[in-house]
């Protein structure tokens, strides 16, 4: 009779079988994924079973961009709308879509150049506007590649178009 313990089990020098004690791990404990975390999995997912299917438009990403937009709180929906209104203007040859579940701006080769992540996404105090490798930020050996936004104003208006342009150039 071969003794093979089960899952959870182990055997003893005598071939009894001892009940090993379970370790039970919350996820930040065992480095796991937040739930917030895996539903960005998800939809990214979903976005890229989408880009996949031939026939994916320009106006297909605006909608899910405008969809994504209208499914925000309040406050981060009006400066997603601002942000999508500004890029968009600052930028035409971006395409609007959605990467990760956030509004994004990918250039002709379809990489992202920048998004909006609401503060919402991951329950942070603000928003973050950011900008991907492809972006041309680039100023010597340290520059920002991410920017925390509290509120809309023509200051930050004026930051945003010239951090846009710069990132197309």
């Amino acid at each position: 009779m071969a003794l093979t313990p089960k899952i959870g089990q182990s055997l003893s020098a005598g071939g009894k079988d001892d009940e090993m004690p379970a370790t039970q791990k919350t996820e930040n404990e065992s480095g796991g994924f937040t739930a917030e975390e895996r539903a960005a999995m998800k939809e990214r997912a979903a976005e890229l079973r989408a880009e996949g299917k031939k026939g994916a438009k320009r106006a297909d990403g605006v909608q899910a961009v405008l969809d994504r937009i209208a499914e925000m709180a309040p406050d981060d929906r009006a400066l997603a709308e601002r942000v999508h209104a500004t890029v968009t203007a600052a930028a035409p040859g971006l395409s609007p879509r959605t990467w990760y579940g956030m509004p994004a701006y990918a250039n002709e080769d379809g990489k992202v150049v920048v998004f909006f992540q609401d503060s919402g996404k991951f329950g942070y105090r603000y928003s973050t506007l950011g900008f991907q490798d492809s972006a041309h930020l680039d100023d010597g050996d340290l520059w920002p590649a991410s920017y925390a936004l509290l509120r809309w104003s023509p200051a930050v208006e004026r930051k945003v178009v010239e951090l846009v342009e710069a990132a197309v150039s």
